[in-house]
């Protein structure tokens, strides 16, 4: 599968292209910019972008309004077309967001059930409609709104006409824009039956397509599995990663990976490819959440090498700042061109690494050494190893431990290394080495 040896770069369209909150129905083709970023995109060694919502919605992109048009705000169906070939003439697959639980009340169907009510042919679409009730909208009729919120219209996904016109849409997507992939928005909101059918029809319709799931909390091999999603989001390591820096406390990151990719016949995930990330569309930056920016480095190094798909959001890959508190259009900015700084050209480095290497892509992990401000672990097949060494102290750290050989090479530096009397790792270093077994 090609999204396992991928490193991922998440644009949410409408904050990237500056486009107004409000869908004001005025086409303008900023979907384009796009194109712009495409050098910058290659220098990062980016190979996949995750676009968050595209299609036409009446405000955010996850209040959906037509499943088979670009939203007006980012421009036309050819535009986009020309956005999806561009990056695939560069080597970068594209993968869009599958908002499937629910959409907005602008959604050509539920205005059909407005207008009409119980006339309309509609009315099954939707979760639990009433026509004896009422919303805070004053319709004069109740239906399931997702978590309460009834600017986000539950469908009925045991509905066979409104999953064969999902299914047709996804075709389309396929035929216009020849995307690789979705990212399943609230997949653990979504029925296993409707997961199940998506799978099998997405494997018809195109090799190796990809399926990745929003999934917050839960058992992640109930919808990761053979029959239903290639991957899930790792939420459980997105927040061990940036607590354990800010507690200075690195067993719990290694708990987390222990519990899930360690050697022991009981983990839960080994083998598996969950997507790693340090910060999204949803969350507060990175570079806001760490207490020590000398951490910053560290974590993306981390994130990287861990076992997983590494996802970077836009913005941050230069330690862009934004706090959850202030809202989301603090956290969709739109930046007039993309920066570059040392943060940039580590994490090129490393996507680099991760890209090439089998260890990373496929091995499994062990941990090696661990104390409150350093880890090591190692990710092996049979025919790579790769140790990677994290020190979050300002104070040099001497590492000694049994490697199983004498030599490696620093794949970040191209430096050699010899294990021989320790390790020495400088105070906020981190080393991914290759071990060379002669």
């Amino acid at each position: 599968m090609w999204a396992y040896e991928s490193v991922f770069y998440q644009i949410y369209p409408l904050g990237f292209c500056g486009a107004p909150f409000e869908n004001d129905g005025m086409c303008e083709s900023r979907i384009l910019k796009v194109l712009d970023w495409i050098p910058h995109l290659k220098k990062l060694n980016i190979n996949a972008v995750y676009f968050s919502p595209v299609f036409e919605s009446d405000t955010h992109g996850y209040n959906t309004r037509d499943f088979q048009k670009i939203d007006v705000r980012l421009g036309t169906n050819s535009d986009f077309a020309e956005v999806c070939r561009a990056l695939h003439e560069n080597g970068i697959k594209v993968v869009l967001d599958g908002v499937f639980n629910h959409v907005g009340r602008g959604f050509w169907a539920f205005r059909d059930v407005l207008e009409k009510r119980e006339q309309s042919p509609y009315v099954g679409w939707f979760q639990r409609i009433d026509f004896s009730g009422n919303s805070c909208y004053n319709d004069g009729l109740w239906y399931e709104g997702w978590e309460g919120n009834y600017d986000l219209v539950k469908l009925n996904l045991h509905n066979d006409e409104v999953v064969n016109h999902i299914l047709e849409s996804v075709r389309r997507w396929v035929s216009e824009f020849d995307i690789d992939g979705l990212r399943l928005d609230v997949a653990y909101c979504l029925d296993e039956g409707f997961l199940r059918r998506l799978r099998a029809f997405t494997d018809s319709l195109k090799p190796e397509f990809f399926l990745l799931g929003e999934m917050l909390h839960g058992d992640y091999n109930r919808l990761v599995n053979d029959s239903m999603l290639h991957s899930a989001t790792n939420y459980e390591c997105y927040k061990g990663l940036y607590s354990s820096f800010n507690s200075m406390n690195m067993f719990e990151i290694n708990h987390s990976l222990m519990r899930q990719f360690g050697p022991e016949n009981w983990t839960l995930y080994k083998g598996k490819h969950l997507m790693s990330f340090v910060d999204n569309h949803d969350v507060t930056r990175v570079a806001s959440i760490l207490t020590n920016p000398e951490h910053l480095r560290l974590i993306y190094t981390l994130a990287f090498t861990m076992p997983g798909i590494p996802c970077v959001y836009y913005g941050s890959e230069w330690g862009t700042k934004a706090l959850k508190s202030d809202g989301d259009p603090a956290l969709r900015a739109s930046f007039e061109k993309p920066e570059w700084n040392a943060l940039s050209e580590h994490i090129s480095k490393l996507a680099k690494i991760k890209r090439k290497s089998p260890a990373l892509n496929y091995g499994g992990f062990r941990s090696v050494l661990l104390t409150n401000k350093q880890c090591i672990f190692e990710r092996k097949t049979d025919g790579e190893r790769v140790l990677i060494a994290i020190n979050a102290d300002s104070e040099d750290f001497y590492a000694h431990f049994d490697a199983g050989c004498g030599r490696a090479v620093d794949l970040l530096t191209g430096e050699p290394h010899d294990f021989g009397g320790g390790s020495r790792l400088g105070g906020y270093e981190g080393r991914v080495w290759l071990l060379i077994n002669r």
